[in-house]
């Protein structure tokens, strides 16, 4: 798979991953980071695993003994942290030309 689809919900995750990109998090605070709703993170992460672009693991405790599900954790990979961080600046950059198309007067790049 090349590169997922860059919607807000992917950028959101992705700007979290990118804050600290050595950075281990699991599902429930990447989504508590990015001020996403329950359920949007995990999808998002499969695909960004997909890409290679995330590398996930599962945390090694006993889940009676902590009282909870174990956690899966996500960090960036290293080609994955460029390749993110790539696809965001032009996705930004994208959403900024949008932007100044809408603004009254936009004169279409004409001098």
């Amino acid at each position: 798979m090349g590169e997922p689809r860059m919607t807000q919900p992917t950028q959101a995750v992705l700007r979290v991953l990118l804050a600290d990109p050595a950075a281990e998090f699991y599902g429930l605070e990447l989504g508590a980071r990015a001020g996403l709703p329950s359920g949007t993170v995990h999808p998002i992460l499969a695909r960004l695993e997909a890409c290679g672009w995330v590398d996930s693991r599962w945390e090694e405790v006993d889940p009676r003994v902590e009282g909870r599900p174990r956690r899966r954790y996500y960090r960036l990979t290293g080609a994955g942290g460029v390749r993110a961080g790539a696809a965001l600046a032009r996705a930004e950059a994208r959403t900024r030309q949008l932007t100044r198309r809408a603004e009254p007067g936009y004169a279409g790049g004409a001098t």
